[in-house]
């Protein structure tokens, strides 16, 4: 028995060990970090800023492309990448990208939520609204401050960070214009999100907004981002364009690079 706990345990280092390899052979694309000492959270936070060439070569304005799990060693420098190539092949209009690197990611990407279990996952849990009020008070200063930006915003994300994102449309739909989620983990607090999603539409704003979101073959994620697309298909306000992507082949680690070049054309590439 020891020796099979033993074999499995070092199978799980050895893919664990894989998977970082993976991760780490994204080229790190030339990009600028600056930390903020945020209030908002009390705590130094690291940003990266991913800047297209045509920014050097011109005096243009330039939309910006807002990420959570922004760090260099998380999603960063494969979506700056993907970028880059879209850009050049003129598929997409240039745009900066800004990565938020994580400190605690599981407080800072979900809401509240009152189901003991969704409790377990982190010491701390519950703070997306205040990682919410450091990028719109803190974040979005400090890139208007440092680059040419237009008032055009977006952000994109994937599981926790696709929760974020969904749920920050449905709470602050003000915040950006383009919203991004790959995955969302809709299923936390009981997938209250979904279950309110009526009640937040009736008072969705004027001004146009666009989603774009993805729904693997994950069974705890699926349901949800299903469910989700059959109330936007009734309850959709004229003001949100919105597109669906099930993505059934796809797994839940798959899904976000598997997808990501369509939903950034579909999101950027029209307009």
């Amino acid at each position: 028995m020891k020796i099979k706990i033993y074999l499995l345990l070092l199978l799980l280092a050895v893919f664990s060990n894989c998977s970082n390899a993976i991760q780490q052979q994204d080229p790190i694309p030339t990009h600028e970090t600056f930390t903020i000492n945020s209030k908002q959270i009390g705590e130094v936070r690291t940003i990266n800023v991913w800047l297209p060439s045509e920014y050097a070569s011109s005096t243009d304005s330039l939309p910006v492309l807002y990420m959570p799990d922004g760090g260099i060693k998380e999603d960063f420098p494969h979506i700056a990448n993907t970028l880059a190539e879209l850009i050049k092949s003129k598929r997409i209009p240039p745009m900066i990208l800004v990565g938020i690197e994580n400190t605690q990611r599981r407080r800072d990407l979900t809401g509240f939520t009152a189901i003991e279990e969704d409790k377990k996952i982190a010491p701390v849990v519950g703070g997306s609204e205040k990682f919410r009020a450091f990028i719109k008070e803190e974040l979005f200063a400090e890139i208007n401050k440092k680059y040419r930006t237009t008032l055009k915003k977006g952000l994109i994300g994937e599981s926790l960070a696709g929760l974020f994102v969904v749920e920050t449309l449905f709470t602050q739909p003000n915040l950006f214009d383009t919203y991004i989620a790959f995955d969302p983990s809709l299923w936390w607090n009981d997938h209250h999100l979904v279950k309110t999603v009526q009640n937040d539409l009736s008072k969705f704003p004027a001004e146009k907004k666009y989603l774009w979101f993805a729904g693997s073959s994950a069974k705890d994620i699926y349901v949800y981002t299903k469910q989700l697309e059959q109330i936007l298909k009734v309850s959709a306000p004229k003001t949100l364009d919105w597109i669906y992507s099930a993505e059934p082949k796809e797994q839940h680690q798959t899904i976000f690079r598997a997808t990501k070049e369509k939903a950034l054309i579909w999101a950027f590439g029209n307009r």
